[in-house]
């Protein structure tokens, strides 16, 4: 069976969609008042909002709370008629980013049973980082119940050829167009169209023959190692808590043909890795709760770090100061790999926390607390994605992000999960 094929999508009707529209849940992570603004926005409006949990809350004593909400509100917005549900489709979207870039993608079903996040996986649909297993529970608290999801998984291909989402371009006024729209906290715009079913089999049709063995051997050079179509761009964690939960419901109904079952999808979008508006930067660290000299006596002996260059760069931060080490003790190909090892056994030794930063402003801001470090990080290529991937596996996990919070995918669309 293909892994990606056309969905059951629920687009609501009659709303706001600038209201409707929020951005993932696993961006601000460290700016509750990013969160606290989306809520007065959206005040008295239907929305997003009332359907996700944004990770900033994830620590906080009310998270079964806020999932108990969550669960309401998806069955008051199921049983209100909030929704149109556009069988079988295929959605064309076009978003505009802040930067005036236009990314093209097309939203549909990913076939869990060809997704595999393990590291080694020889699946399909892989994992491009390290899944961080301790993040799928409080995830999985909130799609156990949940009669929809709503996606922010962005999945690649690499297509450079740009034979599969870049035609649709050119037919998109011909299409039926079901929403267009501003988003709000610098999101640009986004616009859809549905896919008409004589241009969805010819792309399904492209698509199948670009997932074939003798496609993927061209591309990579590969004779016998299995195809890796899909690569996961953002989202990982969303959609390894899909393929969670449908393994919890396949253990629960030992002897059922689970093959129509609604849980055994996800809802994505695609992307063309050679996107120009889609551009990799590294995702930064700091780290907060820490004694911060005596980590960075630690990081200095642990890697080797000097100002002799190396192959491998990072820029400590302090006070908002930058200052450029070399890493001479590697104990990944990977500069983020290198660094990662090291922070996650500090972490274990002596407490405190990381966390994941997209951008230099914020690491400069939070790292002039006496208790906090920031590390900056080298952007990685693009073209590395794939190769990397079926040589040596995921990356170690926060290797890289497509573009800045605001440019990631808001929730819009949504498909039952329940039968």
């Amino acid at each position: 069976m293909a892994a990606f094929k056309p969905a059951d999508i629920l687009l609501p009707k009659n709303t706001d969609m600038t209201k409707w529209a929020v951005v993932a849940c696993d961006q601000y992570t460290s700016e509750p008042q990013y969160w606290a603004d989306v809520e007065k926005i959206t005040q008295g409006s239907k929305t997003t909002l009332d359907l996700i949990l944004p990770e900033v809350y994830l620590e906080g004593d009310d998270v079964d709370e806020r999932i108990g909400k969550i669960h309401e509100k998806m069955d008051e917005y199921m049983t209100s008629d909030t929704f149109t549900e556009y069988k079988d489709a295929l959605i064309y979207i076009e978003r505009t980013q802040a930067d005036g870039k236009v990314r093209a993608g097309i939203v549909g079903a990913i076939d869990l049973e060809q997704y595999d996040y393990n590291k080694g996986s020889k699946s399909r649909v892989r994992a491009t980082e390290a899944t961080v297993v301790e993040r799928i529970p409080p995830r999985i608290k909130v799609r156990r119940g949940a009669p929809v999801e709503l996606p922010h998984i962005m999945i690649l291909i690499d297509d450079a050829k740009k034979q599969i989402v870049e035609p649709l371009a050119e037919k998109k006024d011909s299409f039926e167009k079901v929403y267009d729209f501003d988003m709000m906290k610098n999101g640009g715009h986004i616009t859809g169209w549905l896919i008409d079913k004589d241009t969805q089999a010819q792309l399904l049709g492209t698509l199948e023959e670009f997932d074939s063995q003798e496609e993927f051997s061209a591309r990579y050079g590969y004779e016998n190692e299995p195809p890796l179509t899909f690569a996961m761009g953002d989202g990982n964690h969303s959609l390894a808590t899909a393929k969670a939960f449908y393994e919890e419901q396949k253990s629960a109904n030992a002897g059922r043909d689970m093959s129509g079952a609604k849980c055994r999808y996800a809802l994505v979008e695609i992307v063309n890795l050679h996107s120009p508006a889609l551009e990799f930067e590294a995702i930064h660290r700091i780290c907060t709760g820490i004694d911060r000299a005596k980590l960075m006596a630690e990081m200095t002996d642990a890697l080797g770090l000097s100002k002799e260059q190396s192959e491998q760069k990072i820029t400590v931060v302090t006070d908002g100061v930058h200052e450029d080490f070399y890493i001479h003790k590697q104990s990944s190909k990977l500069t983020v790999g290198s660094l990662q090892n090291f922070l996650d056994s500090y972490m274990k030794a002596n407490g405190g926390k990381i966390d994941y930063i997209h951008g230099t402003e914020v690491i400069d801001s939070l790292s002039k607390s006496a208790d906090a470090l920031g590390v900056l990080l080298p952007d990685m290529a693009k073209s590395e994605l794939f190769p990397t991937v079926i040589c040596d596996g995921a990356l170690p996990r926060k290797t890289f992000s497509m573009g800045h919070a605001w440019d990631k995918r808001y929730y819009v669309e949504a498909r039952k999960i329940t039968d």
